[in-house]
């Protein structure tokens, strides 16, 4: 029996307009404005150091580390404050003072004695470097308007949020510190053994004459400090700081395709970051045969602003998929964190991210 031919062309044709429906659908560029991309890379060129090390040892830090009065005013001592009272230090007299602790006091004597020190060997900042950190971006592009005379170029709007953990230590041993100490002592207006207690705060509303206000007595001229240097002491310093940063940005973008695949993307806007962070610090200093150690921690949550640039290269598989390449740069400025004393402080004004990302268009 003989077979009609014409049976077989209707299968034959249906088939060749699947391939080629199924070509055309492979070699599209992308079918849908909307693209989100997800990606990983590193952080490059961002530093942090620690600052003020050994606090008021260095003599160009402030008294106390900075300490205030229960009034606002500055220490003047590194273990309390001789301050002017209401009265003017009338009759050579003031209730505005406060000490740390009761050695301070020398009942025999029955004066007070304030210190302050200073050293010589200690630097006044270590480095934490400039490390890789790992980031991990997600990115949302808007196309609004295709210019098909510019050849097919794509404008619109994208918007990305990252996060980057960042976390670097400081710190080190410096032999051979000398340490000076300066004594000034002032006469207490009591009878011996008559002293408020450890860490009495003077007020500038206390004058002298009022029941129950302990003064001291001011001599003049003011007494010279008594400088004593121990040589070869040892001071140790080590410094930690651990930060969350989540990066955000938002900026228009034009988009380039070279071919059906592959692409340049060009972006640049508005650029900020949240920093939750965390940072510690503890010194030890040996010298005269006295060990004395100190430490801090503080946490701090800051908002930066600033601009970046982006350029990436794009391959799109098909039309969902695509995998991405780039750079981009941040200038965020820098960030200070104060933590008891110690500050930290962190350059985010030449930052650059590399990344690898995959995209799905929609």
């Amino acid at each position: 029996m003989r077979k009609n031919r014409n049976n077989w062309r209707v299968p034959l044709a249906g088939a060749l307009l699947f391939t080629t429906a199924v070509s055309a659908e492979t070699d599209t560029y992308v079918d849908g404005k909307n693209k989100i991309t997800l990606s990983v890379g590193v952080g490059l060129n961002i530093s942090g150091k620690f600052k003020d090390i050994g606090g008021s040892l260095n003599p160009s830090a402030p008294r106390a580390n900075g300490r205030l009065t229960p009034h606002g005013d500055p220490y003047n001592y590194d273990d309390g404050y001789v301050l002017t009272d209401s009265t003017g230090n009338f009759l050579f007299l003031t209730s505005y003072w406060g000490y740390d602790n009761a050695s301070q006091y020398n009942a025999a004597a029955n004066t007070f004695a304030f210190h302050n020190y200073t050293a010589s060997g200690i630097p006044s900042e270590q480095s934490g470097g400039s490390n890789p950190y790992l980031n991990v971006e997600l990115t949302y592009n808007r196309e609004l308007f295709v210019k098909e005379d510019w050849h097919n170029t794509s404008f619109g709007i994208e918007a990305a949020v990252s996060y980057m953990p960042i976390s670097f230590n400081s710190g080190g041993t410096f032999n051979n510190v000398f340490v000076t100490t300066t004594t000034t002592t002032y006469g207490f207006g009591l009878p011996a053994g008559l002293e408020p207690g450890p860490g009495y705060p003077g007020s500038v509303d206390d004058y002298y004459g009022t029941p129950g206000s302990p003064v001291l007595v001011v001599p003049v001229p003011p007494p010279p400090g008594v400088p004593a240097t121990a040589p070869g002491g040892t001071f140790s310093a080590y410094e930690h700081f651990d930060g969350n940063f989540f990066g955000f940005r938002l900026g228009p973008y034009v988009e380039y395709p070279f071919t059906d695949k592959l692409s340049l993307h060009l972006s640049a806007g508005l650029a900020a970051g949240l920093l939750y962070d965390h940072a510690s610090w503890q010194e030890t200093l040996v010298s005269g045969g006295v060990t004395t150690s100190n430490s801090g921690s503080g946490n701090d949550t800051d908002v930066l602003w600033g601009g970046y640039v982006s350029l990436q290269a794009q391959w799109q598989l098909n039309q969902r998929w695509g995998v991405e390449v780039g750079g981009q740069f941040q200038d965020l400025g820098k960030y200070n964190n104060n933590s008891s004393g110690r500050e930290v402080e962190l350059d985010f004004s030449r930052a650059i991210f590399v990344h690898l990302g995959v995209s799905y268009s929609f």
